[in-house]
């Protein structure tokens, strides 16, 4: 399950959290569990935060890759 996930006005999921507490360090087994959420959403942007730390990327499907933004953009930037 997600932990919060962000529609836009036509209820199109564009961004998926996960939250960790802050003793939890961001690895990438994190990472690895909010992909698995977003095989069946296939949203846009993932952010992952412990609090103290917050990561976001952003995902081109055309290309297959991914790439870890320096901030996490406003809504109306998605």
């Amino acid at each position: 399950r997600c932990d919060t996930v962000a529609y836009d006005r036509f209820l199109t999921p564009l961004v998926i959290v996960e939250y960790k507490a802050p003793s939890i360090p961001i690895t990438g087994s994190v990472f690895d569990q909010i992909a698995r959420y977003n095989m069946v959403l296939r949203v846009e942007y993932l952010i992952v935060s412990n609090g103290m730390n917050h990561y976001c990327c952003k995902i081109d499907y055309n290309n297959q890759t991914y790439a870890f933004l320096e901030g996490i953009p406003a809504y109306n930037e998605l």
